[in-house]
């Protein structure tokens, strides 16, 4: 991992792949369209539950860096705000709640931490469910894995916009009973009464 003192206004993209992921050809059209070039998008791979100070490297060099405003994160949401807590000036209150960071930005010289999949994932379901959808239908929901955004998913069924019309039943399926854990007592405390139930698969 090799990071560079930025030469124009750049947002990072925090991942494991980066290289692959189209929103390097998004950016500048969503630049462009905002006004705000020249600025760039740069990708970080780091490994899967990667070691704690490599978050930590990643987070203080934005934080010191004058041209490196902020980032995306993803699949790493989770263990970078475990690792990185201290090192934000301001994390919102979901954020805090959730245990991760999908975004990192600075303002007025403080760097700060939100989750933004509660809202983008509800909006994104509303985008393609019809909006009385499991109210009609009695249907359930699976969730494949219990990180951020699965953890974004029940929050937005049990206290977002999404509890006007929930699932009868939320299972989620996880290869690890840690994080299980963790989404099962976030979910307790928003009210889930029984409607949260968790598998733990540790193989295929």
């Amino acid at each position: 991992m090799e990071l560079n003192e930025a030469k124009v206004p750049t947002m990072y993209f925090v991942g494991v792949s980066t290289g692959d992921s189209s929103s390097k050809n998004i950016f500048p059209r969503w630049a462009e369209t905002l006004g705000i070039l020249p600025c760039e998008l740069v990708g970080i791979d780091l490994k899967i539950h990667d070691d704690a100070n490599n978050y930590r490297d990643v987070v203080k060099f934005i934080k010191e860096d004058p041209l490196s405003l902020g980032a995306l994160v993803t699949t790493h949401k989770m263990d970078l705000m475990e690792a990185c807590r201290n090192e934000f000036d301001i994390i919102d209150s979901l954020a805090s709640e959730l245990g991760e960071v999908s975004s990192i930005y600075k303002r007025d010289g403080k760097l700060c931490a939100r989750a933004t999949d509660p809202e983008c994932g509800g909006l994104a379901l509303q985008n393609f469910l019809p909006s009385n959808y499991f109210n009609e239908t009695d249907s359930e929901l699976l969730i494949l894995g219990a990180g951020g955004s699965s953890l974004a998913l029940v929050w937005y069924f049990l206290k977002g916009e999404g509890r006007k019309c929930p699932p009868s039943k939320i299972h989620v399926l996880n290869r690890s009973q840690g994080r299980l854990d963790h989404l099962m007592n976030l979910a307790e405390g928003w009210g889930s009464d029984g409607e949260v139930v968790s598998y733990h698969a540790p193989d295929p």
